[in-house]
């Protein structure tokens, strides 16, 4: 098997919903986001000849996705009343609505099916919420 790893990081407020504790208040994290990819063999043809994929594709992608979220309020869609949403609109903030609860399980899905999605060779994702604690997603 033959793997490339690449990281990258992003700011970002958010809050866990139905939760009780600390994290159910609005906080803010340095997400730490680290991406690997795999497969049996290497490429054999192209300019990406005798490579998983080229670093810069594989680095790109992943900063990409990071810098989506990057210096916003992540929020889990339907988690917020409608009034509330505009203000913060309204205010300036910068909002990216998520689908699901904003957990890093739940990011760490989200960025390998993402990666996935543009037919990159992913198996595992890794996010920090903090420098010591990680969430893991890989498929097998």
């Amino acid at each position: 098997m033959y793997g490339l790893k690449t990281e990258s990081s992003f700011d970002a407020a958010h809050f866990l919903t139905d939760y009780h504790g600390k994290c159910e208040n609005l906080h803010g994290h340095r997400w730490r986001v680290v991406a690997y990819l795999g497969q049996e063999e290497l490429q054999t043809e192209g300019t990406m000849k005798d490579m998983v994929v080229d670093f810069g594709v594989f680095k790109n992608a992943v900063r990409e996705l990071t810098e989506e979220l990057d210096h916003s309020f992540v929020v889990e869609e339907g988690s917020l009343k409608e009034k509330t949403l505009e203000c913060l609109r309204e205010e300036g903030f910068e909002l990216s609505i998520l689908p699901f609860r904003t957990t890093a399980e739940n990011l760490a899905r989200y960025f390998f099916d993402r990666l996935e999605a543009q037919g990159l060779p992913v198996c595992q994702i890794d996010v920090y919420e903090t420098p010591n604690n990680c969430a893991i997603y890989r498929r097998g």
